[in-house]
């Protein structure tokens, strides 16, 4: 899973233990008595600005430059409170001066009275009671937030890394500015992007986060300004004491939410020749890599004004026309709006999908050649019972699934139909293809079996992924299961997109949100037929995240063979306290490690990648 609207409030209320800035503190997990340990290496905690926040901001504006702040032992500001509270990573190896601290500059009579308001929320009207907002139970052991690191580089301890992968993997994650004390659920960390800069058999990790105008209004105010869209609406009360502080700190002139609201949390795309960071509640932002492997936030992109609202944070790219496919979703009419840009990134008008008759949850869709394909599925959108306190997404046991398909150079929505798939409820599409008659459609695609656990519950999720196939002349929809395992975060041989394809290479739930291995699936197999044909888990308390699959060629080359190239993920063993970047040979029976590379901080468990190029990286 991976996020969807989320903004951040508050911060975590440590306990009242003394400690020195060196060591650590152990915060118990509800799964375990002795608790596991919070690995979180100074996250900031309410200092004041030494400076105003921006009050406009364009999308040419960079947001590179941060506050100059002593570091910790790990590299992370401190602020004079988060120093004798820090809360130290196993992985800190070595030990510095203690920091100079700068003296913090006195808040503002609003900022005062607002905080002491949040205070009072957190505390007593709504405390993080539940555990799927409780921060003690989200934030443990490799879910931790992380600091800032600037371009290291990385030791290969295994193997080499080949040629074919000059370039850069970055991924993207939830990673949040500050220690929530109130509630918190996992997706609503502000984004963080991991690179991995590979260039002649050597590696250079970088974390930074995405410079989104919340995340620097946040930092330079030095405390949270916006609730968290997922955790922060639990009851009437909750609701009307965020929501009446969210719209004071708007009126005094604390935050802008016309400069966006979102986290950028989600994923990345490439198209146009500029690499975004995407998160659907906002538009894009562009980021570039700089020749040290470094990474620089260029700024919201409006693509020249035509794209004023949010974005799908997984648009489609046709690897053989260029264009990218998207669309947004929303809880006002229309619920559904598909568009895309051309091969040089100009955004192309809306087509609006008045069909869609109430607001759903539309994470993700897929593309053929001829068509889009979107689904409507048992996740809603909620916001008459947001504003009486319910939650903002909800379940309808009672609606049937359907699928929408419309052609994807329509001009309105004329041509679009819709059919029903009781019992089919994706989160994430893998690919769609035409059939080569031009009568049928095929999707393949993972089915939330527990839909009702999507948000509140994701360790009880069983994801199984289904072939579907849609006759268009008849109207008649048939599926079978290509595998029972707990599969998601599913990819393909990009050069694959829209065309018949035959690979998958899929994550292993152990439960989700944790990744215990990847698997391998042949989708033309029939349909008694075991669909996985390559396997690798990566050992006990050893765990990653979605796989992503790179081609020896470039995806230009027809001749390539699809399997041929390699599946790379970040693993983290949690036993040891070490993540490593790992290659496995994609054609491999057993997805052999083809190099493994020690990385010199851990990266923590997030969701979604991409494989750029070397001469993309050069184009930026």
């Amino acid at each position: 899973m991976d996020s969807f609207s989320s903004s951040f409030l508050s911060t975590l209320a440590i306990p009242k233990v003394l400690l020195s800035p060196t060591k650590t503190m152990r915060t118990l997990h509800p799964a375990s008595a002795s608790g596991p340990l919070l690995n979180v290496s100074s996250v900031r905690i309410e200092e004041k600005p030494t400076q105003q926040p921006p009050t406009e901001r364009t999308s040419a504006t960079p947001t590179t430059t941060t506050l100059p702040r002593p570091p910790n032992a790990n590299g992370r500001p401190l602020s004079k409170k988060s120093a004798s509270s820090s809360i130290a990573t196993p992985l800190a190896k070595k030990s510095q001066a203690k920091p100079e601290l700068k003296k913090q500059a006195e808040m503002s009579v609003p900022a005062v009275f607002f905080n002491a308001f949040d205070d009072i929320i957190n505390n007593f009207i709504d405390p993080p009671l539940r555990p799927s907002v409780d921060p003690r139970n989200v934030l443990y052991n490799n879910f931790a937030p992380i600091e800032e690191l600037p371009p290291t580089e990385c030791e290969v301890i295994q193997g080499s890394l080949p040629a074919a992968l000059d370039g850069a993997y970055i991924r993207n994650g939830p990673n949040p500015q500050f220690l929530p004390r109130g509630p918190y659920h996992l997706f609503d960390g502000d984004g963080m992007l991991h690179s991995i800069r590979i260039s002649q058999g050597k590696a250079t990790l970088c974390s930074r986060y995405v410079k989104t105008y919340k995340y620097t209004a946040e930092r330079d105010a030095g405390y949270p300004l916006l609730p968290n869209v997922f955790s922060g609406f639990n009851g009437l009360a909750a609701s009307a004491a965020r929501g009446a502080l969210s719209a004071a700190r708007i009126v005094v002139g604390q935050f802008n939410p016309a400069n966006g609201i979102g986290l950028a949390n989600t994923s990345l795309a490439f198209f146009g020749n500029r690499l975004y960071a995407l998160g659907e509640s906002d538009l894009p932002y562009s980021v570039r890599l700089t020749s040290n492997g470094d990474i620089e936030t260029l700024g919201r992109h409006d693509f020249d004004g035509q794209l004023f609202m949010s974005m799908t944070a997984h648009p489609k790219v046709d690897p053989e026309t260029g264009e990218a496919f998207a669309f947004r979703y929303g809880p006002i009419p229309p619920f559904l709006t598909f568009f895309r840009f051309d091969a040089n990134g100009t955004k192309q008008p809306d087509v609006p999908i008045f069909s869609m008759v109430r607001p759903s949850f539309l994470h993700d869709f897929a593309i053929t050649k001829k068509y889009a394909i979107f689904a409507d599925i048992q996740i809603g959108m909620n916001p008459l019972e947001m504003i009486a306190g319910g939650s903002p997404v909800g379940t309808d046991p009672a609606k049937v699934p359907r699928l929408g398909v419309i052609p994807r150079y329509a001009k309105d929505e004329s041509e679009m139909r819709w059919f029903d798939v009781p019992g089919f409820n994706i989160i994430h599409a893998i690919n769609a293809w035409d059939e080569e008659d031009g009568n049928a459609i095929v999707m393949v695609a993972p089915n939330i079996l527990s839909v009702e656990h999507t948000l509140e519950r994701m360790d009880l999720i069983h994801a199984m992924v289904e072939k579907v196939r849609i006759d268009l002349r008849t109207g008649i929809v048939t599926r079978h299961p290509i595998s029972a395992r707990n599969l998601d975060f599913a990819v393909i041989n990009q050069a694959y997109v829209g065309r018949k394809n035959k690979y998958v290479y899929a994550a292993v739930g152990d439960p989700m949100p944790k990744i215990s291995g990847v698997v391998k699936l042949d989708v033309s197999k029939g349909e008694r037929e075991d669909c996985i044909v390559a396997s690798r888990m990566f050992g006990a308390g050893c765990y990653g995240g979605e796989p992503f699959f790179v081609a020896k060629a470039p995806e230009s080359n027809q001749e390539a063979e699809e399997d041929d190239g390699y599946v790379v993920s970040y693993v983290h063993d949690e036993n040891a306290g070490e993540s490593r970047f790992l290659v496995m040979d994609a054609k491999s029976p057993n997805l052999d490690v083809v190099a493994a590379v020690k990385l010199p901080r851990r990266v923590p468990y997030g969701f979604h990648g991409l494989f750029v190029r070397e001469s993309d990286l050069k184009a930026l």
